[in-house]
């Protein structure tokens, strides 16, 4: 098996450009909802680190959010700030953390209680882990502005995601690198996209009846936008993530490990696939401007958002950008 790519490779990175024709749009609530949500981090207590808490202000991630939701009022927008904030803590101070990340059984044990919230089953026992009462108190929040069928739909991607992070923790303790069919298909379930798309129409006070959000063309669109974020999220942070889990869970070196590309051509690799399936969004937003109604092209208006809002995101982010050697070339200009 190739070892993982080395950021000394000569010569300089060159990122390669992301074709988006999605417009780029700005939540006008961003700035007070981001302070707000923040204060909502802190108070929940999932992270403690005081060093880790300021890395997330620094890392404006209310920004990603308002850039996927722009069109929200403020309420709204804190509370889908809170999710995502959730996503990111979950991911960062569970998952990833030195004393779970490599131990499955550890993660595996604390499933229970997290489907226990998110099936609404009451026991004698008090919620204990910290993640399982954030997450309860954002679904009785999402549930006073959902329909039964759309708080289901959100309820049941959380759990596929929650439950992937054990699939994730079994190849960190196996010193495994997935094949790229197997982590292409599950990182659509690990990238908790599944659980923000079933939001949009939610957040945008309407509902998809089953047929729409069944339709071929809906899916399709949804499995693409959500590879385009996961991806093109692979793609920023490699760096990054080098330092941490040896990028194992990264389509960059996916494709470096198992198809003895160099960095660079994984880079450009990942950039066309990105190119191949935003192109199908286009096709199928045509389709869907021939069958569907207001709700439905709303619904694909909200897929778009979050594909242009992350990669505009992520263009400014110190997260990302400040993690590549010095020289890195960037094609694609914030």
């Amino acid at each position: 098996m190739a070892s993982s790519a080395h950021l000394s490779d000569a010569p300089p990175l060159r990122i390669p450009p992301l074709r988006c024709p999605f417009p780029s749009q700005v939540n006008p609530h961003v700035t007070e909802a981001s302070k707000d949500s923040f204060e909502w981090l802190v108070e929940s207590g999932m992270l403690n680190e005081p060093d880790l808490l300021e890395r997330y202000r620094n890392a404006r991630f209310g920004w990603l959010t308002a850039r996927a939701y722009p069109l929200v009022d403020r309420d709204m927008l804190k509370l889908l700030m809170d999710w995502c904030i959730w996503l990111f803590a979950f991911d960062d101070g569970f998952c990833e953390s030195e004393d779970l990340s490599r131990h499955t059984a550890l993660i595996a044990r604390a499933l229970p209680e997290m489907f226990r919230v998110l099936h609404d089953i009451e026991t004698d026992e008090p919620v204990s882990n910290v993640f399982a009462r954030s997450l309860q108190e954002l679904k009785a929040r999402i549930a006073a502005h959902a329909e039964p069928v759309q708080l289901d739909r959100w309820s049941a991607a959380t759990k596929e995601y929650i439950f992937a992070q054990v699939w994730e923790a079994a190849n960190r303790e196996s010193d495994v690198v997935p094949t790229p069919e197997d982590y292409v298909f599950m990182r659509r379930r690990t990238g908790a996209m599944y659980p923000v798309f079933a939001l949009i129409d939610i957040a945008g006070g309407y509902r998809l009846t089953p047929e729409e959000w069944h339709h071929p063309d809906v899916r399709a669109l949804t499995e693409h936008a959500n590879d385009l974020v996961v991806w093109d999220n692979d793609l920023f942070s490699y760096a990054k993530e080098r330092t941490h889990d040896k990028a194992r869970h990264n389509l960059v070196n996916v494709l470096v490990t198992h198809r003895g590309c160099s960095l660079q051509e994984a880079l450009d690799e990942v950039a066309q696939m990105h190119d191949r399936a935003v192109a199908e969004m286009v096709r199928l937003r045509r389709s869907v401007e021939c069958w569907g109604d207001r709700s439905a092209l709303a619904y694909v208006q909200g897929l778009e958002h979050w594909v242009r809002g992350h990669i505009e995101y992520s263009l400014r982010s110190t997260r990302y950008v400040h993690a590549w050697p010095t020289g890195t070339q960037w094609t694609q200009a914030p």
